[in-house]
C-alpha cells in the first residue's frame, strides 16, 4: 500500500532497501540490519548467516551475489507490498527464519524499526518504552480517516489507548495504588475521552479479577489483549509503517466473498474462514446444485392449488386450494414430503395462510366473497377459532404479530381488523380496502396494499399511517425479507418490483414473468435470502438473483397458471410452487451429483437456463 500524510516521503526508507542494491551495495551492508519483533541481526556487510545451519558464504560468494544484485531491476511498489504480506504471513506462522532469509534477498524492510520496537515494548507490556516509542512514532502517523487529524491528536489517542491497558492490568493484579496512580496522574490529565476515564474509575469497585474482565469486556493481562490493542494502535500508523494484522488472510478472505457474491448460483452458508475453501480454484457453483428439478408431484389436492407456505422451521408446508382444503405436510430429514393432516370444512376455498411466529397455528382465508376466517391448531388439527364480523366483509388476507398472539386481517370491501386468538376485535381501522398485510418486526407496524396502487404503514398504538410505497398500477401481492428492509411485489401487467422500505425507493425490476391481473404470490429465499422466486401466468417459475434483473433458472413442468412459490426458510435447495393444474410441485437440486458437481467445481455459474 502506498503510504499518505508524513509518511509518504519515507517510503523507500520504511519498505525497501532497493536504493543501496542499485548503487551496487548488498542490501545488508553498512552495520547491522534487524528484522521484525527483534527476531534476528544479519551481517557487517562482509557474510551472511542464514540461519538455519547452513555454512555461511565466502568473501567470493558475497561478491558474487552483489554483483547479482546489481543486475537485479528495481522492484514496483506492488511487489514490494506482495513480499512484505508474505513475509507477514510467514512470520505469524513462526517461520522466521524463511522470512529473514525473504526480507535479505529481496532487500526490503517488514517494518519500520521504530514500529518494531513498539511492537515488542507493547506485546512485553513496557508501557514507559511503548510510550516513549510514540514520539518517535509521532512523525510516521496519519489520519485513518478521511477528516485530517493531526499527528498530535493520533498520538494522544494512542497514549490513551496504552494507557488503559497499563491501568488495566494494574488492576487484575490488585495493585490499587499504581492503578490509581496511572488513572490520576496520567490518564486524567490527557483531558481525553473523560466519559470513558469515568467509566474506567468504576472498574476500581470489581471485587475480583473476573468480575473486572467481566465488566471491562477485556481478556485480561497477557498476550491475548495486548496483541488486540496493538491491532487497534496499527490503525494509526501508515501500512509502510506497520502492516495492519494478517492483512493477507484479509485479502484472500475478501476475494473468496467477492467470488461467492458474484456466483449466480451459490446457494450455501460456507465457514467465514479459509479453511473451508481452496484457495487454487476460483468458486464456482453448479447449477445442479440448484432447486432447478422437480423432486416431487403433489396430486392430493382435487382442484386448483392456489396457496402454499413452507412453516418457519422450514419442518411442514401447508397448501390451499379451491377444493377448499387444506394440507399440512411434513418434510423429513431427507426433504421428502409426506401428507400429515388434511384440514376441513372450509365454506370457500383457500387463497391465503399464515403461519403463527411458533408455528403452531395455521390462519386460512378465502377469496374475495368469503367473510370468514379459519384458526387451525396444526400439531392437533383441531378449529381453534373461526371468525367472521359480518356477512358482509371479505377477509382475503392476514398477517401475525411478531408476539403470536395477535393477527390483523382484511378484505377489498374495507375491513381492517386486529384481533386476538380467539377472534376477539381489539382494534379496527375503518375505510382501508386491503389486498395484501404484513407485520414488521416492531411489532407495532402493519402495511397494507390497497386498492390504491400503494403501500401504506400503519400504527395501530397510536392510530398514524403513512405512504410508504406507490405504484402505478395494481399490487396483487407483496411480501417482505426477514430483515424488513426490502418488500416484493407482484404489480399487475408489470411483473415482479423490488423496494427499499427504508428508502422508500424501487430498486429493480425483474423481467421475464408474465403477470395479469391474477393474484400470483412470490417470495424471497435461498441462502440469506439472495434469491427471488415467482409464479407466472406462463405455467413457469422464474428465479433471480437478488441483484440480476434477467431470470438465472425457468422451471417449466406446471401446465397451468403457478399461482404461489414457496423457498424453505432452513433448507434453501428446497422450493414449493402451487399452481392451477392442480398439484404442488417440490423442487430441489439434481437427483444424482458426481464428486466434482457436489463441491461445486465442476462448471462456471452462467445466465443459462
Amino acid at each position: 500500500m502506498q503510504a499518505n500524510g508524513a509518511g509518504q516521503g519515507q517510503d523507500s526508507e520504511l519498505s525497501c532497501l532497493n536504493n543501496s542494491a542499485q548503487n551496487g551495495e548488498s542490501s545488508s551492508a553498512g552495520g547491522a540490519h534487524t528484522n521484525v519483533n527483534g527476531l534476528s541481526t544479519t551481517n557487517n556487510g562482509n557474510s551472511v548467516s542464514n540461519n538455519i545451519g547452513i555454512p555461511a558464504a565466502s568473501n567470493n560468494a558475497v561478491s558474487s551475489d552483489a554483483n547479482s544484485v546489481k543486475k537485479k531491476k528495481r522492484l514496483s511498489q506492488s511487489e514490494e507490498d506482495v513480499i512484505r504480506l508474505i513475509g507477514q504471513h510467514l512470520h505469524d506462522l513462526g517461520l522466521n527464519q524463511t522470512m529473514d532469509l525473504l526480507m535479505q534477498e529481496s532487500g526490503c524492510r517488514l517494518e519500520h524499526p521504530s514500529a518494531t520496537k513498539f511492537s515488542n515494548h507493547v506485546v512485553e507490556g513496557e508501557w514507559d518504552k511503548a510510550e516513549s516509542d510514540l514520539n518517535e512514532l509521532k512523525a510516521l502517523m496519519h489520519s485513518p480517516s478521511a477528516i485530517v487529524v493531526s499527528p498530535t491528536v493520533l498520538q494522544l489517542r494512542m497514549k490513551f489507548l496504552l494507557l488503559q491497558q497499563k491501568y488495566l492490568e494494574y488492576l487484575e493484579d490488585a495493585k490499587i495504588l499504581e492503578a490509581l496512580q496511572v488513572l490520576r496522574a496520567e490518564l486524567t490529565p490527557l483531558k481525553y475521552n473523560t466519559e470513558r476515564i469515568h467509566i474506567l474509575s468504576g472498574y476500581l469497585m470489581c471485587s475480583h479479577a473476573e468480575d473486572l474482565r467481566a465488566k471491562a469486556e477485556w481478556e485480561g493481562k497477557g498476550t491475548a489483549s495486548r496483541t488486540k490493542l496493538l491491532d487497534k494502535l496499527q490503525t494509526y500508523l501508515p501500512p509502510s509503517v506497520m502492516l495492519p494484522p494478517r492483512r493477507l488472510q484479509t485479502l484472500l478472505r475478501q476475494a473468496v466473498e467477492l467470488q461467492r457474491e458474484r456466483c449466480l448460483y451459490h446457494n450455501t452458508k460456507l465457514d467465514s474462514g479459509l479453511d473451508s475453501v481452496s484457495l487454487l480454484l476460483d468458486h464456482a457453483c453448479s447449477r445442479k446444485q440448484f432447486p432447478c428439478y422437480t423432486q416431487q408431484i403433489l396430486t392430493e389436492h382435487c382442484n386448483e392449488v392456489w396457496f402454499c407456505k413452507f412453516s418457519n422451521d422450514g419442518t411442514k408446508l401447508a397448501t390451499g386450494s379451491k377444493d377448499t382444503t387444506v394440507i399440512v405436510w411434513h418434510v423429513n430429514t431427507s426433504h421428502q414430503l409426506k401428507l400429515m393432516k388434511t384440514l376441513e370444512g372450509h365454506a370457500y376455498g383457500v387463497s391465503y395462510l399464515a403461519w403463527s411466529p411458533d408455528d403452531t397455528y395455521l390462519i386460512a382465508c378465502g377469496p374475495d366473497d368469503c367473510s370468514e376466517l379459519w384458526l387451525w391448531n396444526v400439531q392437533t388439527g383441531e378449529l381453534r377459532t373461526k371468525m367472521s364480523q359480518s356477512h358482509e366483509d371479505s377477509l382475503t388476507s392476514v398477517a401475525w404479530n411478531p408476539d403470536g398472539k395477535r393477527f390483523v386481517t382484511g378484505g377489498q370491501r374495507g375491513q381492517f381488523y386486529q384481533c386476538d386468538l380467539d377472534g376477539n376485535l381489539l382494534d379496527s381501522w375503518e375505510g382501508v380496502r386491503v389486498q395484501c398485510l404484513w407485520c414488521l418486526g416492531d411489532a407495532r407496524t402493519v402495511l397494507a396494499s390497497d386498492t390504491h396502487q400503494r403501500i401504506r404503514g400503519y400504527n395501530f398504538e397510536d392510530l398514524t399511517d403513512r405512504n410508504i410505497v406507490q405504484e402505478d398500477h395494481p399490487i396483487m401481492s407483496f411480501t417482505v425479507s426477514k430483515n424488513g428492509r426490502l418488500a416484493l411485489l407482484n404489480v399487475a401487467t408489470q411483473g415482479v418490483h423490488l423496494w427499499d422500505l427504508h428508502d422508500r425507493v424501487l430498486v429493480r425490476k425483474y423481467q421475464g414473468v408474465t403477470q395479469g391481473f391474477y393474484t400470483i404470490h412470490s417470495c424471497f429465499g435461498g441462502h440469506n435470502e439472495d434469491f427471488i422466486a415467482s409464479g407466472s401466468e406462463d405455467h413457469k417459475v422464474y428465479i433471480w438473483h437478488r441483484r440480476s434483473e434477467l431470470p438465472i433458472a425457468e422451471l417449466t413442468g406446471h401446465t397451468r397458471t403457478v399461482n404461489c412459490v414457496s423457498w424453505n426458510p432452513v433448507v434453501p435447495g428446497l422450493l414449493a410452487s402451487a399452481s392451477d393444474d392442480g398439484t404442488v410441485r417440490i423442487w430441489g437440486p439434481a437427483p444424482f451429483l458426481d464428486v466434482q458437481d457436489a463441491e461445486g467445481l465442476n462448471e462456471c455459474c452462467s445466465m443459462d437456463s
